[in-house]
């Protein structure tokens, strides 16, 4: 079981399925939902209506090539449509990487945080660590602005294992429990297609630490290298991708097209599990 502030999901066969709700103007993936608090929160049922076990929230975006937002900005796009979630019967995630929007998004319901900068500061710890909130500790080389500029490993797979491994000792220092505790290896961030195909061929090895690994490569840049697609034009090689992580063993898949994955999920279900997602 994986431990989401009130709630407690299974780690099963079949990955949980993380629909994203965007609050940015600028999303790589065209689907930024800033300033307009209804369609926001319309976009959020459709998720939750087509199948998403989780929503993930985010108001700053992490593109490559990204500016930092304000602070007071990331709390005027997010808090409005948290406000509205969290009455919803679900786990609600908040993609943030400072300590005052964890402490604020814990205040209005957020379930979980997913943290990009892996819970590297004493003060994003702090904000977090007397919770029963759900933590997701993100793999990133350098910062969004200058990430893809030169990413360079002798071994992705083992060094990114390492990094998450000295990130997640630190949380438990803190005092978030195992249960609690979700790692990415942070596709996209600070990694070239090659190290993404290796981190993803990596991903049912045993390096992780037997904790949940969450996936998200959805739209994703690696996707448009590997089919030519433009953004618009990557759901087919989306939901492979989501399906193929499932393979690997990903305990959560972050998606943008929720419905779709979430069928091919269960054809892949009833196929290989036999239905069964324990």
């Amino acid at each position: 079981m994986i431990q989401f502030g009130k709630y407690h999901l299974p780690r099963r066969g079949r990955p949980l399925v993380m629909g994203i709700v965007n609050l940015t103007p600028d999303s790589f993936s065209g689907d930024g939902l800033v300033g307009d608090v209804d369609r926001a929160v319309a976009h959020a049922r459709r998720q939750l209506e087509a199948g998403a076990d989780i929503l993930d929230i985010g108001a700053e975006s992490t593109r490559p090539g990204a500016a930092p937002t304000p602070e007071d900005e990331e709390l005027a796009r997010l808090l409005p449509v948290l406000d509205e979630l969290a009455a919803w019967d679900v786990p609600i995630s908040v993609d943030t990487c400072k300590p005052r929007v964890m402490r604020m998004a814990l205040e209005h319901g957020a379930s979980m945080i997913n943290d990009i900068a892996g819970m590297a500061s004493a003060e994003a710890l702090a904000a977090v660590a007397g919770s029963d909130c759900a933590v997701c500790v993100m793999h990133m080389q350098g910062q969004p602005r200058s990430m893809q500029q030169a990413p360079a490993y002798a071994d992705v797979v083992g060094e990114v294992a390492e990094w998450l491994r000295l990130a997640v000792e630190r949380c438990q220092a803190a005092g978030i429990a195992a249960d609690r505790l979700v790692v990415d290896p942070g596709f996209g961030f600070g990694k070239t297609l090659e190290h993404n195909l290796d981190l993803f061929r990596g991903l049912a090895s045993d390096v992780w630490g037997g904790l949940p690994l969450l996936v998200g490569v959805s739209r994703k840049s690696m996707l448009g290298q590997i089919t030519g697609r433009e953004v618009g034009g990557r759901l087919a090689a989306s939901v492979a991708a989501a399906v193929m992580a499932a393979q690997q063993g990903a305990a959560i898949v972050r998606v943008h097209d929720v419905a779709e994955t979430c069928d091919a999920l269960a054809v892949w279900s009833a196929i290989v599990l036999g239905g069964k997602d324990e």
